[in-house]
This record gives structure tokens, C-alpha cells and sequence, in this order.
């Protein structure tokens, strides 16, 4: 008898790759997948997409799926897991999304310890819009906006969120993972699965930010865009966990 090795998630769409060749949306999306089914969770689970590159999320998982104004998603989700708090809710942002139009309401959602989970993607570029600036493009990188590279002087610092909202007291679970190999891709899929579980647990506020490429708007072959992860993307953005305050509430003596 064969045996099964290798299947389609149940949470995921039989729907047609809209993303550009190489781009790791994909990876990313069936790790929630996989990360929420290894929990159990299934009909309860609701999404929120972003405006960016993933604004079609809403077709590729198989749960209900809202659809929020640019950087919006936080409050979107803070909203929906308050009036339904027995569901599992997370948000879908890229870094222009996510850190600058959205910065108050990631930082704010991140201080009130929301109990919900944000997947954040950080490939350091607008990768929709022609590839403009975002807040996370690294030093001396060029794009549209910055065509001789990024300069602090004139365009300021690249944002490091992990490190920002891991000074906040309300997040429960900050860490930053890549999906530039198989080992990455494995330790994002563990991440994702520990930052549901703060969830369900009722831990408070998680953030998983993803090291990603933009083939596209690095004007790189999809395995030229995976080595500049790993070469550059994760000595500028240190992967690991920012905080942690563990699954379960320590008891208070007497």
C-alpha cells in the first residue's frame, strides 16, 4: 500500500499562483497552513489580508477572511477577536503595510497585548507599487525612491520591528524568522505554530516577522533573491526571539 508523504493542507484554496516567480508569499502561506492544522485549528480560523502583494490572501485560505484598509489589519483584528474571542485570528502584513501606514495600530495593538497573531513579511522593499522605499529597506539598498542606494542622512534608519515592540510590556511572543532554506523554512513554521499556540493559550499579543524576496524589485533571479536573505537580509535583520513569555501563565505564591 502507498503511503501518504506529502499533501495540500486542508486551510489552503486550490487557487492560481498570482504572485511573481520566486516570490516566498507561497512558502509562507502554506506554513500558516500547516501550522494551524498541526493545532487543530480549522473552522474557527480568521485571517486578515492586507493592501500590498498579498492583497489576494483572502483566495488561497480555505477560512473566513476579511479584507482591511492599508495598515489597518491590527485594529481590524482586535476588533473581530474581542467580539469573537473563542475564533483564531491573524494578520497577513508586508513591511510597507505593516511599518508605515500601519505603524500606530501594530504598535498600539502590540501594547494592549491583543490576543491575536501578526505575520509579518519583510522583504525591505514595495514589492506591488514598482518597488519604491519601504521603512525597512536596508542601507545603501537602491530602489525606485532610492536609486543610489538608501542614505541614513536623507532617508533615515531602516526599522527593526522585533526590536521595537520587544520593548513594549504588553507582546507576549516576538521573534523573526527567514524562508531563504530548508532550515529557515522549518524554524518559521515552528515559530508560526509557538505564536498560534500563545493564542490559544490566551498569552497575548505574537508577531512573526519573516525575512522575504522580491525577485521582482531586487532585479535578481529567485535564487540570487534567497542567497541576498541569507547573505544580507539576515546579518541586517538578526533572526531569533526578541521575547518570549512562555505558553503558560506562571502561578503567583502566596
Amino acid at each position: 500500500m502507498d503511503k501518504i508523504v506529502f499533501r495540500k493542507p486542508k486551510l489552503l484554496n486550490d487557487t492560481p499562483f498570482h504572485y511573481c516567480p520566486g516570490c516566498t508569499h507561497g512558502i509562507v502561506h502554506r506554513l500558516i497552513a500547516e501550522a494551524l492544522e498541526n493545532l487543530g485549528e480549522y473552522d474557527n480560523v480568521v485571517g486578515i489580508a492586507p493592501v500590498g502583494c498579498a492583497v489576494f490572501a483572502y483566495n488561497y485560505f480555505r477560512c473566513d477572511m476579511f479584507q482591511a484598509a492599508h495598515g489597518r489589519a491590527p485594529s481590524v483584528a482586535t476588533g473581530i477577536k474581542r467580539a469573537t474571542p473563542e475564533n483564531t485570528v491573524f494578520v497577513y502584513q508586508g513591511d510597507g503595510d505593516l511599518a508605515s501606514i500601519g505603524m500606530a495600530e501594530i504598535v498600539h495593538a502590540a501594547t494592549r497585548g491583543e490576543n491575536i497573531t501578526v505575520i509579518f513579511i519583510n522583504n525591505g522593499i514595495y514589492g506591488m507599487t514598482g518597488g519604491q522605499m519601504a521603512p525597512t529597506t536596508l542601507q545603501g539598498q537602491k530602489t525606485t525612491t532610492s536609486p543610489a542606494g538608501r542614505d541614513p542622512l536623507e532617508h533615515g534608519n531602516p526599522i527593526k520591528i522585533c526590536e521595537l515592540l520587544a520593548t513594549l510590556t504588553g507582546p507576549a511572543y516576538i521573534a523573526r524568522t527567514s524562508v531563504h532554506d530548508v532550515r529557515s523554512v522549518k524554524a518559521t513554521r515552528d515559530a508560526l505554530e509557538y505564536g498560534f499556540a500563545m493564542q490559544k493559550n490566551k498569552r497575548g499579543f505574537s508577531l512573526i516577522e519573516i525575512l522575504s524576496t522580491c525577485p521582482t524589485n531586487f532585479h535578481m533571479t529567485p535564487a540570487q533573491s534567497l542567497a541576498y536573505v541569507k547573505d544580507v537580509g539576515c546579518k541586517a535583520y538578526p533572526l531569533g526571539v526578541y521575547k518570549d513569555i512562555g505558553l503558560q501563565a506562571e502561578e503567583k505564591k502566596a
